[in-house]
């Protein structure tokens, strides 16, 4: 014989006419919120952390990713930056009007490179969204249950 579902032994009676669900003590009922929200802080807790994890491990790959083009992009500028300024020094006859242009274009990569930067730099959340909403619905549903 399987053993009666929670719906069927809140509708049985007592033999002093009261539900069953009413004979429990307070603190077996105090025992189980106590449990309920253990359980249920556990699992936001849980769900923080697999957010946080993925917001670092996206961070992660980004820092890598500037760091490697940062490394290979500084050999390329470096011999590019002599090519370029022997270059413009046969073409100026003079190595100062060379450097100032290789410079100047230096400046703007650079500008644009940051800017590029600082807009995949926005795009990392490190506020755990999901959790935060269902804190909310939890808070929500706590204060449904008082009344």
């Amino acid at each position: 014989m399987t053993p009666p579902d929670a719906s069927t032994a809140a509708q049985r009676v007592s033999d002093q006419g009261r539900p069953e669900g009413t004979q429990r003590s307070v603190g077996e009922l105090i025992a189980e919120v106590t449990s309920d929200l253990s359980a249920l802080l556990n699992q936001e807790l849980e769900l923080a952390k697999t957010e946080l994890r993925l917001e670092a491990a996206k961070v992660g790959k980004t820092a890598g990713a500037f760091s490697g083009a940062a490394a290979a992009g500084y050999f390329a500028v470096l011999f590019a930056s002599w090519t370029l300024l022997f270059a413009l020094h046969a073409a100026f006859h003079s190595y100062t009007w060379a450097a100032l242009v290789v410079t100047a274009l230096y400046a703007v990569v650079g500008g644009v490179l940051f800017a590029r930067a600082r807009t995949t730099a926005k795009t990392i959340n490190p506020k755990p969204d999901v959790t935060v909403q269902t804190l909310k619905e939890d808070a929500q549903w706590a204060k449904t249950r008082k009344s």
